[in-house]
């Protein structure tokens, strides 16, 4: 299991401080074919699907997906988190979604669900 980055917690702590994110221009991330093929087993990056911002996470069993990149709870960057367990945790608050279907992973009823544009 691995944890979030140190640098991933702090920038997402200054974002909440500043109330804005500062990461990169989409013009800085990879496509997401070059960071399909970048991505270690068991993390997940920042790409761009055409001008749209998405997170590519690799589990450990090497299955692929490709997400938003932000979370419904803080708008924080989902590819500032981590993968714990088969699971893509946002640095921000802790909230865990299920990769393959895009959904919270929380007993509680929330609007929350990742739905990526068809």
């Amino acid at each position: 299991m691995l944890g979030p980055s140190p640098c991933a917690s702090l920038r997402a702590l200054a974002c909440d401080l500043v109330g804005e994110d500062l990461d990169a221009p989409i013009d800085g991330r990879p496509s997401v074919a070059e960071a399909l093929g970048r991505c270690p087993a068991g993390q997940v990056m920042a790409a761009r699907d055409g001008a749209e911002e998405v997170a590519v996470c690799v589990l450990d069993d090497g299955r692929r997906f490709v997400l938003p990149d932000w979370c419904p709870h803080g708008h924080g960057r989902l590819s500032d988190g981590f993968v714990d367990a088969g699971r893509l945790v946002c640095s921000r608050h802790g909230w865990e979604f299920d990769p393959a279907t895009g959904r919270r992973l929380d007993p509680r009823p929330h609007r929350s669900d990742l739905r990526r544009a068809s």
